[in-house]
Formats: C-alpha cells, sequence, structure tokens
C-alpha cells in the first residue's frame, strides 16, 4: 500500500499600496498580469490568457533565463469582485511538478495602507513542489507590488 502525499496550505499575506477594486483588476487582466506574474524579473511571459468568469479558464506561460518554458492554467471557481477570487492551479508539465491540482484562494481586504491580500495556496504536497511554490509566490507578490507602485 501506497502512503498518502501530505498536503499543505502555503498562506503568505501582503499589504499592497493600492485599493482592493486596482489590485483585483491587475491581477486578472492580461495587459496588467503581462508586467508582473512571474517569480522573478528574469522570467518573462509568453502568453497570459483568462477568461475571467465562474467556470472560465486561464493559461500563463512562464519563460526562465535559461529558456524552460513552463505552463499553469487552471479554472475559475468563485469571483467575487473586488473581495475574493479562488481558482484551481495545475501544471501542465507532469514530470517536473506531477499531476497535482490545487486550489488558490485569495481575499483582497481593504486596509489603512491600501488592501490587504490573504492568499492561501491549498493542497501542496510537502516538500520540494511547496518550497518551489513559496519561492515562487513571494517573488511573483513582490513582483506584484512593484507594478502597483507605477500606476
Amino acid at each position: 500500500m501506497v502512503a498518502p502525499i501530505e498536503r499543505q496550505t502555503l498562506t503568505i499575506r501582503r499589504v499592497l499600496k493600492a485599493p482592493p477594486e486596482l489590485v483585483f483588476d491587475v491581477w486578472t487582466q492580461p495587459e496588467h498580469m503581462l508586467r508582473w506574474f512571474s517569480p522573478a524579473e528574469s522570467y518573462t511571459n509568453p502568453f497570459i490568457e483568462v477568461d475571467l468568469r465562474v467556470g472560465g479558464t486561464y493559461r500563463i506561460a512562464f519563460l526562465s533565463p535559461d529558456g524552460v518554458q513552463s505552463i499553469v492554467g487552471g479554472k475559475y471557481l468563485e469571483i467575487a469582485k473586488p473581495d475574493k477570487l479562488v481558482f484551481t492551479w495545475k501544471w501542465e508539465e507532469h514530470d517536473r511538478f506531477g499531476d497535482h491540482e490545487t486550489t488558490v484562494s485569495l481575499s483582497f481586504n481593504a486596509c489603512d495602507e491600501g488592501t490587504e491580500l490573504v492568499m492561501n495556496h491549498e493542497g501542496l504536497p510537502v516538500g520540494p513542489m511547496l518550497e518551489e511554490h513559496s519561492w515562487g509566490w513571494q517573488g511573483t507578490l513582490g513582483r506584484l507590488e512593484t507594478a502597483l507602485a507605477t500606476l
């Protein structure tokens, strides 16, 4: 019998100096996402596709500095602009990340400084996949913060 895979939720909180409506739009509109949705400046996005409706899909391609392309995609489960966004997350490359579909929940909470963004990425296998996603999300959210400062 194979032991079940231990899974964990990655939670990240970040205060952004922009109102929730703007943060929500910058998170969901490809023309904005192309400016920031990658883990580091050295990555690019060959394409970002968004069909923002419950049941709609998205796909995001990442090109690493060494020329490796990875694509993540999923389905929108809940859209409550400007407060909440929930979507599935699954890498198309099964050899690197396995065949795991996870769920990302974002809360955009108004606060004195602008928006407290709370991200929960649920169902990540403990180990390298969890560590890579933690690194990736921290970098991506840092780039989001920088992009918002230029709007």
